[in-house]
Parts: C-alpha cells; structure tokens; sequence
C-alpha cells in the first residue's frame, strides 16, 4: 500500500504543478478508475497492480483534459453519465436548479407534468428530472449532432429502468429568431408546456476560461455573443411560445450575469416572480420565473 500511496502523492504534485484545481483527489479517482474501484477502496489494490496506464491518464489530466474524459463519466444528481468529446460535461452548479425545477413539477397539481430542457447536451437535467418527478414526460432538444449522440446514449442506458422512455430527444434549434421555425417538433407542444429549463451558453465572446473549458468543451456550448446573453434571451422567447398560463422557466446563467438575466423576464413582457436564486457557493446562479 505504500508505493501506492506514494505514486499518488507524486501524481498530485505533478497535477498541482500543472495548475489543477483539486489535485489530491482527481489523483484518486484517475487511480480508482484504472483500477476499476471505488475511490475509497484504493487500499485494496495491489501495489504489484500499479501500471503504467495511470500515468499515461495523469499526463492527459497534466494536459488539463477534463477528469470526466479521462474516465469517461460525469456524475450528475442521482446518475451516472457517459461523456466524452463532443459534449459539454455537467457541473455540479446545474444540480441546484435542477433541484429546484423537480420540487416545482413535484409540487404541481398535474398528473402528469411535461417539462422541456433546452440544450440538453449529455441529458443529465432531462433524465434526472424523469427519474425524480415519476409521471413526468420531458422534451429533451439539442441542435448539435455529436452532443445529441451522448444524449442518445444515456437516455438509451436508462429507458427500461429510471425512466421509463419518459425522455424523448429531439434536434432543434432554440436559440433560431422563430421557436415555431428553429422547434419545429416541438410546435404541437405549444402553450401547454409545465416547465423550460435550460443551461443555455452564457460566456461572453473573449472571456477567459480554464483550459478543460477552452479545450474541451464544445464551442456551442459555451459562448453566446458579446455579453453572454443571447442564448438566455431565446430561452426567453422559447419559453413564452411553450409554456401554458402559470407555467415555469428557468434558466442558468454566470455568477456576474445575475441582474442582467433578472430583466431579460420583465413584467411588461408578462412575467411573473421573477426571482433570482444562488448555487451552493452562495454565487447567483439561476433565474426562475412564471408565465404570464
């Protein structure tokens, strides 16, 4: 056990030196991942068993390669999620409006709520809302072909267990000057939808950002226009054409954004509370409204 120890220990150091923000423990997970244990299982491995497999993946993570391509999963609520190239990973921040939005369909007085997630990369909003909220249905849309086959995929690993085949995927265009034309599949939808949820591109063009994001993450996903906003405001738009009378939206944005996404849902437009909310940093991370 203590040579593994000690590789560990020079795998963090290597990793702190490369600039990685928790070193200690994606030294941990890399070495559990190769080994096909859990994380707290690592003393159960061999020291004889410590191959060159694990810093081959310490040398991508080196390279500040995502963890969750590295190993190939990203864990999101109560699942676990294939990701890979292609697809944005999930973030821990998307789980508190995530939460949120599954209280409020939990809470409705619907038999069997309908929600549409915009831009659902990796599915991780659509399914954890179907395999929290039991009778709901959810509309999952994604424009961009590589991330749509990772939905794909985990929607497919869950349909005879969680969810039941309540998440149905869709290609559309949500961010398209005309819901009607960049949704169309959507259309018979139409003002009858419980709740839009979305994690909507919101970096403004020229931000910095660490390098697993600049790198890594699909452009598409990522920026959205000289202040961040303009897939927010067709999320707006979006949720207007699809939500029936009292029905809900929200929508994630950047810690800075938070006032400005509050005005992007006025009441001279129709909205109702408008409210913002933070994440578990205390950071404002999320505005929910209601419409009309």
């Amino acid at each position: 056990m203590s040579l593994l120890l000690d590789e560990i220990a020079i795998a963090t150091a290597r990793l702190a030196e490369a600039g990685v923000d928790s070193p200690r423990t994606d030294a941990e997970l890399i070495a559990a991942h190769v080994h096909n244990v859990r994380r707290g299982e690592l003393h159960t491995v061999p020291d004889s068993e410590f191959d060159a497999r694990y810093w081959a993946d310490i040398g991508r993570r080196e390279n500040r390669e995502p963890l969750q391509h590295i190993t190939g999963k990203a864990y999101f609520r109560y699942l676990e999620l294939d990701v890979g190239p292609g697809v944005f990973v999930p973030r821990p921040e998307t789980e508190v409006m995530t939460g949120w939005v599954i209280d409020r369909l939990r809470a409705m007085n619907v038999a069997e709520p309908v929600a549409v997630d915009l831009g659902t990369g990796s599915g991780a909003i659509a399914l954890s809302i179907a395999q929290e909220v039991p009778r709901a249905t959810v509309h999952a849309v994604e424009g961009d072909p590589l991330a749509r086959s990772w939905a794909e995929r985990n929607i497919t690993r869950y349909v005879d267990g969680y969810t039941a085949g309540r998440v149905l995927l869709h290609e559309g265009d949500f961010v398209s000057p005309d819901p009607s034309a960049g949704l169309k599949e959507l259309a018979g939808l139409a003002g009858t939808v419980d709740v839009v949820v979305s994690n909507p591109p919101y970096i403004p063009l020229g931000a910095v950002v660490p390098p697993e994001v600049r790198e890594y993450d699909p452009p598409a996903a990522l920026w959205s226009g000289g202040d961040g906003l303009d897939a927010v405001r067709a999320v707006e738009r979006v949720a207007r054409w699809l939500l029936r009378p009292g029905g809900l939206v929200a929508v994630e944005h950047g810690a800075p954004q938070g006032a400005a996404v509050f005005w992007v849902f006025p009441e001279e437009a129709g909205w109702r509370d408008t409210a913002n909310h933070r994440d578990l940093a205390r950071k404002d991370r999320f505005v929910t409204a209601m419409w009309p």
